[in-house]
């Protein structure tokens, strides 16, 4: 298959997962998530069943945008494993990448009306940013080798970038920052690496 054929396809791809994406959320905040099946969540955007199942694991995760990885996300994952330079750079590297690649904040008025109409819907994505941390364990494990206290190391990091990410989404949800995510994130980085520097008070 040719390259633009190829790309022509995976644009096609996003087309649909946007689409079943937003008559899902569509439908949530009309009958409530019980009040539609896949079928006729499918019927909404004109696919099949197996075409569905073939972008989300479940209709929670097509109500939360949570599709199968995406080409774009492969490529960028693949590179963060190849790099050979500081391993937590090069994971907020990756971290931003995605976050400009998918851009959650034009996502978020949606999502706060599902949530506010399906509270219950909290613990499926939940259940699946445990899951993509997990994934994100791996590629650093992957990428660092899996040497005495990987496994933990791999956790610290993964754990620690989440909890940065969520202080700048807040800053840029909340408090209409006006920096940029990537901004954002690099002055957080730099302050946590001051409050875990070594002391350098004499003794």
């Amino acid at each position: 298959m040719s390259e633009s054929a190829d790309s022509l396809r995976e644009q096609r791809r996003r087309e649909t997962t946007r689409a079943l994406t937003d008559a899902a959320r569509r439908l949530t905040t009309e009958r409530g998530f019980a009040g539609f099946t896949v079928e006729e969540l499918c019927a909404e955007v004109g696919v099949s069943r197996r075409t569905f199942f073939n972008y989300f694991e479940s209709k929670e995760n097509a109500v939360f945008g949570f599709a199968a990885i995406d080409s774009r996300q492969e490529a960028l994952e693949a590179d963060f494993v190849a790099q050979s330079g500081d391993l937590l750079d090069d994971f907020i590297e990756l971290t931003t990448a995605r976050f400009e690649l998918f851009n959650p904040l034009d996502d978020a008025p949606a999502m706060f009306a599902v949530i506010e109409q399906e509270p219950r819907l909290l613990k499926a994505a939940f259940e699946q940013l445990a899951k993509n941390e997990r994934r994100d364990m791996e590629l650093v494990v992957r990428r660092s080798g899996e040497g005495a206290d990987s496994e933990l190391h791999a956790q610290v990091m993964v754990h620690t970038v989440g909890a940065l990410v969520r202080l700048c989404m807040d800053q840029l949800l909340h408090h209409h920052s006006t920096d940029s995510f990537s901004d954002l994130v690099s002055r957080r980085l730099e302050i946590a690496r001051a409050v875990f520097a070594p002391s350098q008070k004499a003794d």
